[in-house]
């Protein structure tokens, strides 16, 4: 079984979709010679929060633009709450923070929070948009003006300037600060109460790991794990192990060690990433090493991000 089969197994994204906010059925796209997207079949459901993860590349932006109408497949299809992107927005149901284009100019956050609301086919009052995505006390301030975690904030408000069914964001907490991202979830949540589905690419996998109800990782176009972040964890099989070593840490000799799948160093302080730990460590006391403030744990997302990216990277080499 390859390790793209161990890890997308029947996910939520292999259900009935009698329902589905998002159907992605087969979706190929390319530029070129590279192909972003590749066979990608998933489905998200009401009242979810998804995160989507990948690296650099791996698909996500372009998923992203599939989803909503900006560019068209080259073969299998896109639907949105069974219609396509262009009939989903156009009735309202969407509602999407992006990175790319940029936000007009010499007009203030409120005159532009309000030209959102009036194109809206449902909209929000505006003094309740612009209080939910913590921006009343700039309203009059011109968006040119605004540092970065605000520009976010309104990026927010026009994304929620109306009842939405499905939210879409795009890296939504670059440049803010700690207590800005904690409110920005804190009212992402209270829009999933509601009934809505949100999804987010991130590349704050902390994140990803406290908010969203599922993860989705793209590698290469190819949906390669689909599952709660406790079962990516699980599914990557690995553990993680850390200690201090006393003297020069012999790297090379750390990483030939049995098991090892990955390996950091830093100063005395060495991190493994290892498929069987008790067989590693019995390898690190054999080697006559005495390790000091050893931990042996479950890997964290992040690790479990790296380590499954990994193993779908040596598999397409192999198959080369």
């Amino acid at each position: 079984m390859s390790a793209t089969e161990v890890m997308t197994g029947d996910g939520p994204g292999a259900v009935d979709r009698a329902g589905a906010v998002v159907a992605f059925t087969d979706v190929n796209k390319s530029f070129g010679a590279v192909r972003a997207v590749a066979d990608l079949s998933l489905t998200l459901h009401p009242g979810e929060t998804v995160a989507l993860l990948g690296p650099n590349g791996a698909g996500k932006s372009t998923a992203l633009d599939l989803m909503l109408g900006l560019r068209n497949a080259d073969t299998g299809t896109v639907r949105l709450f069974g219609t396509t992107p262009a009939q989903a927005i156009a009735a309202g149901r969407v509602g999407a923070m992006l990175q790319s284009g940029g936000l007009m100019e010499e007009v203030t956050v409120k005159e532009l929070v309000s030209l959102a609301c009036d194109l809206h086919p449902k909209a929000y009052r505006v003094e309740d948009v612009l209080k939910g995505a913590d921006i009343a006390d700039i309203a009059d301030r011109k968006v040119n003006k605004l540092s970065g975690g605000q520009e976010q904030r309104v990026r927010f408000a026009l994304a929620t300037a109306g009842a939405n069914d499905l939210i879409v964001l795009d890296e939504p907490t670059v440049g803010m600060d700690v207590s800005a991202r904690q409110a920005f979830w804190a009212t992402m949540r209270g829009q999933v109460d509601e009934g809505r589905t949100v999804l987010f690419a991130t590349h704050y996998l902390e994140e990803a790991d406290a908010i969203a109800d599922r993860v989705l990782v793209l590698h290469r176009g190819r949906l390669i794990a689909d599952g709660t972040a406790a079962e990516i964890k699980a599914r990557a099989g690995a553990r993680r192990i850390t200690f201090d070593l006393d003297g020069t840490v012999d790297e090379p000799a750390l990483r030939a060690l049995p098991s090892v799948v990955g390996l950091d160093v830093t100063g005395p302080t060495v991190r493994i990433r290892s498929d069987d730990a008790d067989a590693t460590m019995h390898s690190v006391y054999a080697a006559g090493l005495y390790p000091r403030n050893l931990e042996v744990s479950g890997l964290g997302l992040e690790q479990a991000f790296l380590a499954i990216t990994d193993a779908a990277s040596a598999e397409e080499a192999e198959n080369r």
